[in-house]
């Protein structure tokens, strides 16, 4: 990485840093006044959620997701996501955003409404998938809400890199394996961002009913519980951390070996969702298929290689046939502190984290380094604030704040190099804010939660409803301009009409359109 970094620190190199993209895309529920999810259908005046480019539901019509276009800066970001979240509200009556990843008080598993997407056959798999993952997982995991960082290099680097490097490969091949190069890395350090940035430390008691857990009352009230060294229940085993996908060993050393194991997860049947069947007693579909993973975006991963998917087109057979164009980070929660969920400061101290995973030596990994990372991140979760806690490495263990600081001492040079391109000082104070956090200076997101509930002698619930009743006013308190409002009402009511293209343009029945769908997969047979 040295000599990387070097070379990047050429005046005439400096600027390929500021090609780089990040975009975000934010889930958040919709509750009524009183805090409980809505059941109330899509917002129309929010436009189609098959086609809208912005705006968009996750598992349940109560979850909605915003996405922003790929930008140059996060203050560009977290405008686009400002914009939406103050369009979003005006169209939303008394329904607020809940602020936090862990749901808000919850009814029956049953109860809470599926998304729906049309009837054309696209729109159809889509809910079918999520009737599946309801049916596999139980609906109230599903809503579970975070942030997902997209992050991407400009050619113009990747051409730089390519011959500081001495590549033979051509130019994709080249991003390709580089790209994996930053997830395996990414995979061992990525217990950091969970420990930094973690803010899920409770759950409502309603959220659990009825299922096993280690968690304990908060402070006596049965309403809330916690474990009082957690930072993200979110990423553990209440939250997109499956059972049934923990005898599943992906393999990230190349595209080949990630596509094959994640294809045979979806191609072969997996006898406990065998016996479910595809359809129900009534012959209605209640799941895509019997597979491990209906499709791919079934793998709960921290982070993913991705290549945007064309109309109908597989989200593997986009990496296989045009290779990685960017990367999604998935194990980020939603910061309550922060109105849009994020915030600028977080942001570069990602880009910086991300860039340290490409520059660094990243060996290949085998069955072990997966279960490493795993157990990893179980220890995170539920014990990541215990001063104590020691992690895995090399075989050995480490205690976490020795090799905190270790990362953070690597990254910091390269927090440097990004600050001396965009001539600022912020990328720095990103990485000296959390080593406050590792030093016990500041408190993380998580400890920040449990200490005001303490103070205020609130449960999780009614600390969060009260957060989302200050967000819920800060956007309402600054309404759009009347352009930027109409090209929101344009925007939703141009995809209505997308939507209804795609219906008239539907040919043949849903079971064929299934089966041209999965016969994409037969290329991971080669």
């Amino acid at each position: 990485m040295p000599n990387h970094l070097a070379a990047l620190a050429q005046p005439n190199h400096l600027p390929l840093l500021k090609g780089i993209r990040r975009g975000i895309e934010k889930e958040s529920l919709r509750v009524t006044p009183e805090g409980e999810l809505a059941r109330t259908p899509h917002p129309e005046a929010l436009g189609s959620a098959l086609t809208h480019a912005s705006i968009t539901t996750d598992f349940s019509e109560a979850l909605l997701e915003f996405i922003t276009p790929p930008v140059s800066t996060p203050e560009a970001a977290l405008e686009d996501l400002d914009q939406v979240h103050r369009y979003t509200y005006r169209q939303m009556g008394e329904e607020r955003l809940w602020v936090n990843s862990m749901p808000c008080r919850l009814g029956a598993d049953g109860d809470i409404p599926v998304a729906r997407y049309g009837r054309s056959h696209s729109g159809t798999m889509k809910t079918v998938y999520r009737l599946g993952l309801g049916l596999r997982y139980g609906r109230s995991m599903q809503t579970i809400a975070g942030i997902h960082y997209n992050f991407s290099l400009p050619d113009e680097f990747w051409r730089w890199l390519h011959g500081q490097e001495r590549s033979d490969e051509s130019l994709g091949d080249f991003k390709t394996r580089r790209y994996f190069d930053l997830i395996r890395n990414f995979r061992r350090h990525y217990w950091l961002l969970i420990y930094l940035f973690g803010a899920a430390p409770a759950v409502c008691g309603t959220f659990v009913e009825g299922r096993e857990h280690s968690l304990q009352p908060f402070h006596g009230d049965g309403h809330s519980l916690y474990a009082p060294h957690a930072t993200s229940l979110r990423m553990g085993d209440l939250g997109y951390n499956s059972d049934a996908q923990k005898f599943l060993v992906v393999c990230y050393n190349d595209l080949a070996s990630y596509l094959s194991t994640l294809c045979a997860a979806i191609s072969r049947p997996y006898p406990p969702y065998h016996q479910l069947g595809v359809k129900d007693a009534e012959g209605h579909y209640q799941q895509l298929s019997t597979g491990l993973l209906q499709i791919e975006n079934e793998f709960y991963s921290p982070i993913r290689p991705k290549n945007p998917a064309r109309m109908g087109e597989t989200a593997l057979s986009a990496l296989d046939n045009r290779g990685v164009e960017y990367i999604e980070v998935r194990c980020l929660d939603l910061n309550p502190f922060a109105p849009l969920g994020i915030d600028a400061q977080q942001m570069r101290f990602i880009d910086g984290f991300l860039l340290h995973c490409l520059l660094q030596d990243s060996p290949k990994t085998d069955e072990d380094d997966y279960r490493a990372v795993q157990e990893n991140q179980d220890r995170i979760v539920y014990r990541g604030r215990d001063p104590q806690l020691r992690l895995i490495r090399n075989g050995g263990e480490i205690a976490l704040t020795e090799w905190a600081e270790q990362l953070l001492a690597e990254i910091e040079p390269v927090a440097d190099l990004l600050d001396k391109a965009w001539e600022s000082d912020r990328y720095r104070k990103a990485v000296d804010a959390q080593r406050a956090k590792v030093r016990g200076e500041t408190k993380t997101p998580a400890a920040q939660i449990l200490e005001e509930m303490a103070e205020r002698g609130q449960s999780f619930f009614q600390w969060a409803a009260d957060k989302a009743e200050q967000h819920r006013a800060y956007f309402l308190e600054r309404p759009l301009d009347d352009a930027t409002e109409e090209r929101f009402h344009q925007q939703a009511s141009d995809s209505l009409q997308r939507q209804a293209e795609v219906e008239a343009a539907d040919t043949g029945t849903f079971e064929d359109y299934l089966g041209k769908y999965y016969a994409q997969y037969i290329f991971c047979q080669r």
